[in-house]
């Protein structure tokens, strides 16, 4: 029983961690670039740095959309496979 929720719990982090990580990823790259561009021009401006990385996430989330859920939904009818296995473990 242990083992099945423990490899379960391993599984939902590196679900977590798969859909994530590209968006991270996009918000990070265009920030290090906005940060490098206000260092060259000097130009100090809060605003400047959210707008491009809301702009960059939305449209990678739109890219994306149908690759998470498909990853989502296998994962999920996975996960609704074992659920008898836990049911039968206790």
């Amino acid at each position: 029983m242990q083992d099945i929720v423990i490899t379960l719990l391993q599984k939902m982090f590196i679900l977590t961690l798969q859909m994530s990580v590209p968006i991270l990823l996009v918000g990070v790259i265009i920030g290090l670039m906005v940060s490098i561009f206000q260092t060259v021009t000097q130009i100090q401006e809060s605003t400047l740095t959210f707008v491009p990385k809301i702009v960059g996430c939305v449209i990678l989330l739109i890219f994306l959309m149908p690759w998470m859920f498909s990853v989502f939904i296998s994962a999920m009818n996975e996960f609704m496979s074992t659920i008898p296995q836990l049911i039968g473990a206790m």
